[in-house]
């Protein structure tokens, strides 16, 4: 398997495919670099390099008790990139990949990257505060950490439902997709798990967004269960320099998966301009 060792011995694994303009897939909790099959397929026959990386205690990277925090994550990506030595990529970000995007454009970034790409991202800030008076009371996080800890097999199914807007009325369920996630999340280790849950919903990437030198495109649905979209992309494309927002009415947050067509075409002509 491709890994690079990282400073404290966490070993990333990651997949590297193609030759062209390298993009740069980071992935969600609690998945791995697995969810971007469908982008990963469609843009190394389009002649692009696509490279996705597994973050540290998710998929076959190391199960780490430490370090499972966003400055780490965005320090593991730095490391990577210099090791592959990657410029001029677009980074695409999915949920709390979409963090690890900013921040890494932010405090690593410069000179390597093009572009930047926010889908159905945690960007700035979920949890409410005094400062986020519209964000998810921290109860509701509390409760993900819980399930996590305790009952992870069972919720991980029962958290696709709502991840892919399987829950509402009319939706065509696949079985496959909600196994595949499931089979993602149970990779990783629930210690890391556990505390990406605090690393996506209360680390705040408003000076991050702020800070980006580059285009950056924000992708989401409008219906999406998990990351509200009024209170992320909406405030998020204010904060940015160069920010464009495309939102997708009914889409849930699952949408790279579910609505890969449209998501993969969106991304191809933000490449392309």
């Amino acid at each position: 398997m491709m890994k690079i060792t990282v400073k404290d011995g966490t070993e990333i694994y990651y997949k590297d495919w193609g030759t062209g303009q390298p993009l740069v897939f980071h992935h969600g909790w609690p998945l791995s670099g697995d969810d971007w099959d469908a982008q990963m397929m469609f843009f190394v026959e389009k002649g692009y390099r696509v490279i996705a990386h597994d973050r540290r205690g998710h998929g076959r990277s190391t199960q780490t008790s430490e370090g499972n925090n966003m400055d780490t994550y965005a320090e593991d990506v730095k490391q990577l990139m210099e090791a592959l030595d990657i410029k001029d990529a677009v980074h695409i970000g999915h949920s709390t990949g979409g963090g690890e995007v900013i921040r890494y454009v932010a405090k690593h970034g410069k000179g390597r990257v093009a572009k930047a790409i926010l889908i159905s991202a945690v960007t700035p800030i979920m949890v409410k505060n005094d400062n986020n008076p519209n964000g998810i009371p921290l109860s509701v996080f509390d409760e993900i950490r819980e399930n996590t800890a305790t009952n992870r097999p069972q919720y991980f199914q029962d958290f696709t439902m709502p991840f892919f807007g399987y829950n509402r009325e009319g939706a065509k369920i696949s079985q496959g997709v909600r196994d595949n996630w499931w089979r993602q999340g149970m990779m990783g280790g629930i210690k890391a798990h556990y505390d990406c849950v605090k690393a996506f919903s209360e680390t705040d990437f408003t000076e991050d967004l702020k800070n980006a030198d580059v285009p950056v495109l924000v992708l989401h649905g409008e219906d999406d269960q998990i990351v509200p979209f009024e209170t992320t992309a909406v405030v998020a494309v204010t904060l940015l320099k160069n920010g464009k927002l495309i939102s997708y009415p009914g889409f849930p947050h699952g949408m790279p998966t579910t609505e890969a067509a449209t998501i993969n075409a969106d991304i191809l002509k933000f490449i392309q301009e």
